[in-house]
């Protein structure tokens, strides 16, 4: 019997044949083999489950399903999903179109055996078009703890908290899923329901994980303006204003933070709605409506002075 903690990778997929089976390879090489990966389709229409189908049959540690008319289709669906069927001791999330560093579970499984921490966060990096597969393997690396009193740095993106380059323990979802409304910015918002708890994790300094950049992905869709994914990371502003607030986690600086997203988006609904949930004090109010107005001068000299450094 093996007793090494079972990790269950969650994979949410969707016409993605053209990458999947890559991605599958990459997972088959973990140096870690107590694992199970819970396949979900959200409705695909193309070849992926013929492509995989030899992968399947092959290794019986990967699973396909189909997401079930339990849970709303996209992303949050699948892995509420797949968070529901999952056996593992920890979870992890992998997208079908990037590639795990083989020592990854390896890696993340070591660091949280001994109970102290619920994560374990790593670094990620990005690559276009064919994957260099040169791994750094050393396994010295620096790392630091991260607790509750953090959540600003995971907030502000200080410590960017992928999706993909997290492992959690599982009971760190015990009464808690992705809120299926959302379909953008969903690890965000969880993740922030997460660290507002009494938490303690450990993120490690080394890249465990590489993600294929192309504009099909809902991060590329965001920055290219798509109105699902704007009103989607609107939406998770608002949910974690109303998380921090009723935690009593909702600091000065991240009532400046959030407000200041309504800012850049120029949405002055979203300012309003921030206002309300968080009651900041009169001249916390008066400083950020202030700045809305003359937000368009402030960035045009923003712009400037950053072309002025540049020249």
């Amino acid at each position: 019997m093996n007793n090494d903690p079972l990790v269950s990778i969650i994979m949410a997929t969707w016409n993605r044949a053209h990458f999947i089976e890559e991605t599958l390879q990459a997972i088959n090489s973990q140096s870690y083999l107590n694992w199970e990966c819970l396949i979900i389709d959200d409705g695909g229409n193309d070849n992926t489950l013929e492509l995989i189908t030899p992968i399947l049959e092959e290794d019986k540690r990967f699973t396909f399903l189909k997401r079930t008319k339990d849970y709303k289709k996209g992303l949050p669906g699948c892995r509420n999903y797949g968070l529901d069927r999952a056996n593992g001791d920890f979870i992890i999330f992998f997208d079908d179109d990037d590639i795990p560093h083989p020592q990854n579970l390896e890696i993340c499984v070591k660091e949280l055996a001994s109970g102290k921490h619920k994560f374990c966060r790593y670094q990620r990096a990005v690559f276009t078009n064919e994957f260099d597969y040169n791994f750094d393997v050393q396994v010295n690396f620096l790392s630091f703890e991260i607790g509750t009193n953090d959540i600003s740095k995971m907030i502000d993106h200080t410590w960017p908290f992928n999706s993909c380059a997290v492992m959690w323990s599982k009971d760190c979802f015990d009464g808690l899923r992705f809120n299926e409304s959302l379909m953008y910015a969903e690890e965000w918002e969880c993740y922030s329901r997460i660290l507002s708890e009494e938490i303690k994790g450990i993120s490690i300094k080394k890249t465990l994980f590489y993600g294929r950049k192309h504009a099909n992905s809902n991060t590329g869709e965001f920055w290219n303006q798509n109105p699902i994914r704007l009103n989607s990371k609107k939406n998770a502003v608002r949910l974690i204003t109303k998380t921090l607030t009723e935690k009593g986690r909702l600091s000065p600086y991240l009532f400046k933070f959030l407000a200041g997203l309504a800012l850049s988006f120029r949405d002055k609904k979203l300012l309003d709605d921030i206002v309300k949930i968080a009651k900041p004090e009169i001249s916390q109010k008066a400083f950020i409506y202030f700045k809305y107005e003359v937000y368009p001068i402030w960035a045009y000299f923003k712009r400037l002075t950053k072309r002025w450094n540049i020249l």
